[in-house]
């Protein structure tokens, strides 16, 4: 009964303890909002545009999910809203009101770049953060301002992602159109520099007034089209883009053959909340667009945007979330994190010390003095946003991917992404990347142009109502094969031939489209020439032709302010001098067939044969046995008789006849060579040049000739030539009468030319002039454009198609062929005198038999005779040893089969008389040598040779050594 007395009812219970529960949550959300600080911020918007609603909203939401996960923060932002009313003016007012009255810590906006411009010195002499997160212009940089924080990309950091396209599609020019302000005005330095990195040129630039009419924009269009530039790049506002390209879609500037490319201002705007009327018109447009990853907490934060923003505005049902939403969170955040950072303490402002008589509201600005805290704050900030990692650097975020899209349908497909590392990149999978070409146009997927074509437009073309092209022609006297203007008084008509005009002709029919040309002169009144070949490249420059055809070659000087196609002609200057005969056919002429050293070479080496030969033979063939003279004799006789074949001295000896066999062979071709290069001589004229140095025509100071107008004068100056020694001649005839007349007689030694030109005459006078190196390399002839002219490559192209074919043998045969009755004079002139450098194998094959053959021989009498070598006394001093073994070396071999037969019958076969018999003693050299036998009991034979003649044949021996 009394515990039932006490107790309690669970439900009195559990509502008790719920009871105390949100007691105490009623107690801690009271003590929490009694200890948040709240911070003013601005807000300075154009609250009249779809853009700056979401915008606003994503602030709202930013600082709603902010503070919902920093519930502990002490501080809380309160946002202080203005609109500036799409007015710079009004965006100043707004942001003075803000830090006057309202003392705001900091200011998110404006939204337009003009408008920053001023807001942006309000923060500074606040010293109150501007953080706008839509002004792009690069103008805007903090450079100007310490408390300006750009929340956005600079419009300079997509200019490298627009040249790159440019690049990849091999355009060569490009036409910026752009608003009129400071947003329109602040990309155009860096886009310009931009593309002349990838050689890409700015011809014009189209500016449009923000307040421009439809027809001021017409006419700027019409202006464009009459232009040869087809790659246009649109920045500017949407109101206004919108128009222009309902305008040139309109003219039919949305065309085959149009290249149309968006800046991220205006991609953002037309695909974000994409309109089928605007789309309609921008189909095949490249745009340029910031790449946000997409996120699991992006695709979150995007559907409760949508669905706050329809609840706020429910007739804004198209309104879809952009990149400024986007960057607007981010900036909301990175603010909120800032000012919490900054401290609690000083959210006051400092009162300006101004006069009692100053009523301006400038002057009684005051000064922020947490601004500079929340300032550091900022500038230390970083976490991951919706747009990726947030930190600001300089006063900026830094520079992300960007995504090319190109306008299909009613949206933007994208077709490949730019990063500042990889570049122009089809995918951001680096390992994608690096499997795929590198070439240009395989980095992006296929693009589909306006014309719904998916052929690469050249980026330029010759306007349907323009003036054809006018090409200047040089007007000259001579060579009229090359170029040749003609005027002909009774119809008033000029007409222009020559090498140079049909292979221009035929270059233009080779390209892949038409082009209308004329050909003008380059002449006075009165038909005579207007100027040099230099004066008539400056007129290009001047525009005053817009190229020029004609035998002008490629220097380097014109090239500064002029462009050059490829070559059509072979390159270089050379110098053309008169040939005469040489040939005196004096008394000596017998000597010129053979060079000095081919004769010593060959009189060297019949000495040496012979000397071979009777190192082989003395021992066992009498004929090349006898006295020393005899034997020396005989040695030369057979040597030299070689020569005519008319030797009558018989060699016994293999090693002997394998040396004469190729002697033979070598004397053979020597004087079969001799006989043809004398009857050469003697025959045949000899043309030889009357120079062939150019020092020597410089040193003796000769005449020399250059064609007028020529940029050869300059060449001849530089390699020292006197210009009073400098003659000019017009035609061909021209330089044959100079040549007629000689340099001493008012005529010249030599003329320096073209290649082109020298052939020209040569072809009319070969028999006369022949052309002398060295060649002076120049570029050849080539037409002239102006400076980057997009024609030069496909010109250069047309031109590589027309010299690689058969056509350009047609235009040659056309022009040269029917005078080229002469051969090719060779620039080189050639010796007729054969030199060793022709037989020196043929010499080294028979000395090295013949030095074979000695060795051979020498080894074998050695081997042979050792036992009486070795027999001689070891007491002797090495000059008697040397003497002894020459002494023993010429001694007769009466071992040998010749000798034995030569003692029984002569050659007729006759016995010999018996004193002609060998003595007993002669055998006995070769076959028994008692040990102690001196060497003087050989000296006692009848047959043995006198100790003179011993010392003679030694003497004769060492000769021969020396003399080889």
């Amino acid at each position: 009964m009394i515990m039932k007395e006490y107790s309690l009812n669970p439900v009195l219970s559990i509502f008790f303890f719920l009871s105390l529960m949100i007691l105490f949550l009623e107690m801690a959300v009271a003590q929490n909002t009694t200890s948040t600080i709240p911070v003013n911020v601005g807000v300075v918007l154009d609250l009249a545009s779809l853009d700056a609603n979401i915008a606003l909203s994503c602030i709202n939401m930013a600082l709603s999910d902010f503070y919902a996960s920093h519930g502990d923060y002490k501080t809380r932002l309160v946002l202080n809203t203005r609109d500036s009313k799409k007015d710079v003016i009004g965006a100043a007012g707004a942001a003075l009101d803000l830090i006057k009255n309202v003392e705001v810590q900091a200011i998110l906006g404006p939204t337009t770049s003009m408008q920053a411009n001023f807001v942006i010195d309000l923060g500074e002499k606040a010293q109150v953060p501007i953080i706008s997160f839509s002004a792009t212009s690069p103008s805007l940089t903090s450079i100007r301002s310490s408390y300006f924080l750009r929340a956005t990309q600079n419009d300079s950091a997509q200019v490298n992602a627009i040249s790159a396209i440019v690049q990849a599609f091999g355009w060569r020019e490009a036409v910026p159109i752009y608003i009129d302000n400071e947003y329109g005005e602040g990309i155009i330095p860096y886009l310009t520099d931009a593309l002349q990195e990838v050689d890409a040129r700015v011809p014009y630039r189209s500016v449009i007034s923000p307040s421009a009419t439809d027809d001021q924009i017409v006419e700027e269009l019409y202006k464009l089209k009459t232009m040869q530039t087809r790659v246009f790049i649109v920045h500017m506002y949407r109101s206004l883009g919108t128009r222009l390209f309902t305008k040139a879609k309109e003219i039919g500037m949305m065309s085959e053959g149009y290249v149309w490319i968006m800046t991220d201002g205006l991609s953002v705007d037309f695909l974000s909340s994409p309109n089928h009327s605007v789309t309609d018109t921008i189909q095949g447009v490249l745009g340029i667009k910031p790449y946000v990853p997409r996120t699991k907490e992006l695709e979150y934060f995007r559907a409760r945007w949508k669905r706050k923003f329809l609840r706020d505005k429910p007739n804004k049902i198209d309104a879809e979330l952009n990149i400024y939403g986007l960057l607007a969170y981010d900036a909301t955040t990175a603010l909120a994190l800032a000012v919490e950072k900054a401290g609690t303490t000083n959210f006051g402002f400092q009162k300006a010390n101004v006069s009692s008589n100053s009523s301006t509201d400038l002057a009684t600005l005051g000064i922020s003095l947490n601004g500079p805290n929340i300032l550091r704050a900022l500038s230390t900030t970083s976490f991951k946003g919706l747009t990726g990692d947030y930190l600001f650097v300089d006063g900026q975020l830094q520079s992300p991917a960007f995504q090319i899209v190109n306008v299909n349908g009613n949206g933007g497909r994208r077709i490949g992404f730019w990063t500042p590392t990889e570049g122009l990149v089809k995918t951001l999978n680096p390992r994608i990347n690096k499997r795929m070409n590198s070439t240009a146009t395989s980095r992006v997927s296929t693009v589909i142009f306006p014309g719904d074509t998916t052929a690469v437009p050249k980026g330029w073309e010759i306007p349907t109502n323009e003036k054809k092209l006018k090409i200047g022609v040089p007007v000259k006297d001579g060579f009229s094969e090359l170029v040749a203007v003609t005027k002909d008084p009774g119809s008033n008509t000029t007409t222009f031939t020559g090498f140079c005009i049909d292979v221009f002709d035929a270059v233009v029919k080779a390209l892949p489209y038409a082009l209308p040309y004329e050909y003008i002169p380059f002449a006075n009144s009165d038909g005579e020439p207007a100027g040099t070949y230099n004066d008539l490249a400056y007129q290009v420059y001047l525009k005053n032709y817009d190229a020029v055809v004609g035998d002008i070659t490629i220097v380097y000087n014109r090239s500064l302010y002029i462009d050059y196609t490829l070559p059509f002609t072979e390159s270089g200057v050379s110098m053309i001098v008169p040939i005469a005969d040489n040939n005196s056919k004096n008394a000596w002429v017998f000597m010129k067939p053979l060079t000095w050293d081919l004769w010593v070479t060959s009189f060297l080496f019949f000495v040496f044969i012979g000397f071979a030969v009777w190192v082989i033979e003395h021992r066992i063939n009498d004929d090349f046995r006898g006295s020393a003279s005899d034997q020396a004799g005989t040695s030369f006789w057979f040597s030299f008789s070689t020569m005519v074949f008319a030797q009558r001295e018989r060699v016994v000896s293999n090693l002997s006849r394998a040396v004469i066999i190729i002697w033979c062979f070598v004397v053979l071709i020597l004087t079969q060579s001799y006989t043809a290069s004398l009857a050469s001589l003697l025959t045949v004229e000899q043309l030889q040049p009357t120079v062939t140095d150019v020092r020597e025509l410089i040193k003796k100071g000769e005449y020399v000739g250059y064609q007028k107008g020529s940029f050869v004068l300059g060449l001849l100056l530089d390699l020292g030539f006197d210009k009073s020694t400098l003659m000019v001649y017009s035609s061909a005839e021209e330089c044959h009468h100079l040549f007629s007349k000689g340099s001493g007689n008012g005529g010249i030694a030599a003329a320096f030319d073209e290649l082109a030109f020298i052939k020209l005459i040569l072809s009319r006078y070969c028999s006369k002039y022949t052309m002398i190196d060295p060649k002076f390399k120049t570029g050849g002839f080539g037409f002239v454009f102006p400076k980057g002219s997009p024609l030069v490559p496909d010109i250069s192209r047309a031109i590589l198609n027309v010299t690689e074919g058969d056509q350009m043998k047609q235009i040659e045969g056309a022009w040269f062929g029917k005078k080229s009755t002469c051969p090719d004079s060779s620039p080189s002139i050639s010796s007729n005198s054969l030199s060793l450098k022709s037989f020196w194998g043929l010499f080294l094959i028979a000395g090295l038999a013949a030095l074979l053959a000695l060795i051979i021989f020498v080894v074998m009498f050695v081997y042979r005779e050792r036992n009486v070598l070795r027999s001689s006394d070891s007491t002797a001093s090495i000059w008697s040893r040397i003497e002894n073994f020459f002494r023993i070396f010429i001694q007769r071999d009466s071992t040998s089969s010749t000798f034995r037969q030569s003692d029984l019958k002569d050659r007729n076969g006759i016995s010999l008389p018996p004193m002609c018999a060998p003595s007993p003693s002669d055998y006995s050299v070769h076959t028994e040598y008692p040990a102690n036998r001196s060497s003087a009991s050989y000296d006692s034979s009848p047959n043995r040779e006198a100790p003179q003649e011993v010392k003679l044949s030694y003497f004769i021996f060492l000769a021969f050594c020396f003399s080889l």
